[in-house]
């Protein structure tokens, strides 16, 4: 006697069915999210070579933001908006720091700060 363990009975807690198709388990998945994990690790005499860790969430977008996941809105890669952002950021650090540059202190061997070309020429007096 033999005992097809394929068709025995489907997912647990749901009715078994005739087979469900793959567009059926791939929105069961994603409705639902699973997550994969493990580590791997690589020791040679209790020296610990190599660690990998693997997380793997397979999710709609919409079951990923209910999760607290949504890293790709703030990607400058994946988002044009946050591409403008960051270009944006990184011109006002520029100017910033061209500013800053342009107020700094003197030097603290110098006995006063350069005369600007509006200055009247000093008059310097014989003793």
């Amino acid at each position: 006697m033999s005992v097809d363990y394929r068709n025995a009975g489907g997912l647990p807690g749901r009715p078994p069915s005739q087979g469900d198709s793959l567009a059926d388990i791939l929105e069961r998945v994603l409705d639902k999210g699973i997550v994969i994990a493990g580590d791997i690790q690589i020791n040679l005499l209790d020296i610990e070579l190599l660690t990998i860790k693997l997380r793997l969430i397979v999710a709609s977008v919409d079951k990923a933001k209910e999760m607290g996941i949504d890293w790709w809105e703030s990607d400058p890669a994946l988002n044009a908006a946050s591409s403008r952002l960051a270009l944006e950021n990184r011109n006002l650090r520029e100017r910033l720091d061209r500013l800053e540059r342009g107020l700094a202190p003197p030097a603290a061997g110098a006995e006063h700060p350069p005369e600007s070309p509006a200055d009247p020429p000093r008059e310097e007096k014989d003793a």
